[in-house]
């Protein structure tokens, strides 16, 4: 369940900060930050059915088509749930008609086009996360990586890259887990491109293994490497990356704690350090491993929790490290992948994508200014 007073005392600093009467979420993410709930019914929609609200009271607004149903299945007691009919006018229509103003909302519509209304910063009311986010998270955390794995211990090198992206959605639809990204690349392909989006091509040799998974609006990425004939380079290429991602992991703590970067904005040091800063030590950690440059090639991931990624870490980015968060850092060296999705706390690192049936190795980050070496137990490919 969302703790509702936690999301209250959030939304009333930001209402009051900004001068606001509302603020309105009809993405599928942000209804279920405040809710719990899901507002989907079609997933290519670019937002859900129903837009819940906060204006000192929890409402929800949707049509008449949705209103028991949501009720009855996806909404907690607290929330007031108001509905107009279907035929009468749209989502953010009935939002403008309805909410005091003036209002901040997550969706589009020519209804907010006035001064009454603003964006809402999602993302920044959602970090960080909250101790019952917290116990989500770890249980989705688990059922994602056993999912995952279930698929890749059957996996064979004449097994078609798309079958095996079936395979994955069915075993994470088993446990009411979605795959909004599922990427399955074989020998060839893994050493081609980054983004592998699976097509009918044979595994071969090995295979990267790559899903982000959501329930109840928090999201998880993980990557799995399996090898059947393992290319001489791999082992190495996979270890390079995994330090990378280890780098990152401590500079995050670091940088969350206040111990890496410039700190806040009155240049006393205190206060957390950034995503640049983070993104610093991941090049640092490229160029110590012997593969320099390596970054340029895609992102190195960033912070998760209500979204994929909350924000990725780009060389000049400023946003704010903060803890307890999730983060998901996916560094990659031409063929080879170390990913997992992490809570990093003031005082520690929890592996949320682990089952204990994978085998591991230790791992130890590459040292930068502000960060000592730490060792880390990182997923390893499995030699089939």
């Amino acid at each position: 369940m969302v703790d509702l007073s936690a999301r209250a005392d959030r939304l009333e600093e930001y209402l009051d900060a900004r001068g606001l009467e509302a603020a309105w979420f009809a993405e599928p993410n942000g209804f279920a930050w405040l809710t719990g709930g899901d507002n989907v019914v079609d997933a290519d929609a670019s937002h859900g059915v129903a837009a819940a609200g906060y204006d000192g009271a929890f409402r929800v607004i949707t049509d008449n088509i949705e209103s028991h149903r949501l009720a009855d299945e996806q909404l907690p007691d607290a929330f007031a749930i108001e509905s107009f009919p279907w035929y009468a006018d749209s989502l953010a229509g009935a939002v403008a008609d309805r909410s005091p103003l003036p209002a901040a909302v997550d969706f589009a519509g020519p209804e907010f086009a006035g001064p009454d209304f603003e964006p809402v910063e999602a993302s920044r009311l959602r970090q960080p996360l909250t101790d019952d986010d917290v116990d989500r998270y770890r249980e989705l955390g688990r059922e994602a990586a056993a999912a995952l794995e279930t698929v890749c211990r059957n996996l064979e090198p004449e097994d078609p890259e798309y079958e095996v992206a079936a395979g994955i959605d069915i075993s994470l639809s088993s446990r009411d887990v979605n795959t909004p990204v599922v990427l399955v690349g074989g020998a060839e392909r893994a050493q081609s491109y980054r983004h592998y989006v699976p097509t009918d091509e044979p595994l071969g040799e090995y295979a990267l293994v790559s899903i982000t998974a959501e329930r109840g609006g928090l999201y998880v990425s993980l990557t799995r490497t399996v090898a059947f004939d393992a290319p001489d380079w791999l082992e190495d290429r996979h270890r390079a990356a995994a330090r990378v991602e280890a780098t990152a992991l401590a500079a995050t703590r670091a940088a969350a704690a206040g111990d890496l970067g410039a700190g806040d904005d009155s240049g006393t040091g205190d206060g957390p350090g950034t995503a640049g800063d983070v993104f610093g030590a991941i090049r640092e950690a490229y160029d110590a491993v012997g593969f320099a440059g390596e970054w340029k090639h895609h992102h190195q991931g960033g912070a998760a929790g209500y979204a994929g990624r909350e924000w990725i870490a780009r060389p000049d980015g400023d946003e704010r490290v903060i803890a307890p968060m999730g983060y998901a850092w996916n560094p990659t060296v031409a063929g080879a992948k170390s990913e997992d999705t992490y809570l990093v706390g003031d005082d520690r690192h929890e592996l949320l994508t682990k089952t204990g049936q994978w085998p591991t190795h230790a791992v130890e980050s590459v040292p930068v200014d502000g960060v000592p070496a730490e060792t880390f137990e990182r997923h390893a490919p499995v030699i089939r």
